[in-house]
């Protein structure tokens, strides 16, 4: 099945909101996020001009991330959004300013969809695509703050057992920027773990201006987290399960402590400020 014909058929009321929405109780703390959980492409962007064997790589969607994140949902109760677009399509864990919003080249594979896309074009997809996700988290964090409940923001994400020949040693890691009270607690408690290899902020860092976590966590002070997990532990439905079993039971005591419930107030990118002093 092409990408295209995914997305068509995955909903046809899909437009103008191409994004999916968990109910959970606001009471449970924690608002889980996928911002690349799907592969799919709507049908008059063509496949952005790719074969189909494309959309099973990385480059399309995390592979394994929705999975973990619809399992974590139900084990905690939680809220969960999910995008119902491929990161081809438009990165919605970018600014609106950064040039890999719309990716022209990913991992070798050169997009011809995204070749020449324009300004207008971008803009297009950031108002049928980008600004739809972005509004279901703002809602969904607005009713928790207004509940009495502030959120932590959990996104979920996965990367590639080997980037550009070699081989990452970690089995998961947890990426922060300035505001490490999620963070540290489940570092520690993955790292207690027998036969796991953590990362802290690896393979990638968690300072990126713009991404999820930066302009709805950190601007308001939330706690939050981002987990990357090894697509090859969770590729498979039992290995998702695992993993979210694994970060429930983290999660969870996590989630009763009031401390961490309160916004505190962490500038962007401040990490190396607050660790000098």
């Amino acid at each position: 099945m092409s990408a295209s014909a995914a997305l068509k058929s995955a909903d046809p009321a899909l437009e103008p909101h191409p994004v999916e929405i968990l109910e959970g109780t606001l009471e449970s703390g924690i608002l889980l996020l996928c911002d690349h959980a799907s592969n799919a492409v709507p049908p008059d962007l063509a496949d952005l001009g790719l074969p189909a064997s494309e959309f099973q790589r990385h480059i399309a969607y995390d592979i394994g991330a929705a999975a973990v994140t619809r399992s974590l949902a139900r084990r905690l109760n939680a809220p969960a959004i999910l995008t119902r677009f491929s990161r081809l399509v438009i990165d919605p864990n970018r600014g609106r300013d950064d040039p890999t919003l719309v990716m022209r080249l990913s991992d070798g594979a050169v997009v011809p969809g995204n070749a020449k896309v324009d300004e207008a074009e971008i803009q297009r997809r950031i108002e049928r695509f980008y600004d739809p996700y972005d509004a279901a988290i703002l809602d969904a964090i607005h009713k928790a703050m207004a509940s009495g409940h502030p959120p932590a923001i959990v996104t979920v994400h996965s990367y590639t057992p080997v980037w550009r020949g070699w081989p990452r040693p970690w089995h998961v890691g947890i990426l922060w920027d300035a505001d490490d009270r999620y963070a540290r607690p489940l570092l520690e408690g993955l790292a207690a773990e027998k036969g796991l290899v953590v990362g802290d902020n690896e393979p990638y860092d968690g300072a990126l201006a713009g991404d999820t976590v930066d302009r709805h966590a950190t601007i308001r002070g939330l706690a939050n987290a981002l987990i990357e997990i090894r697509q090859d532990l969770i590729a498979s439905d039992e290995g998702a399960e695992e993993w979210a079993e694994r970060f429930a039971r983290l999660l969870k005591p996590l989630a009763t402590r009031s401390e961490l419930r309160k916004p505190a107030i962490f500038g962007t990118r401040t990490r190396e400020r607050l660790r000098q002093h």
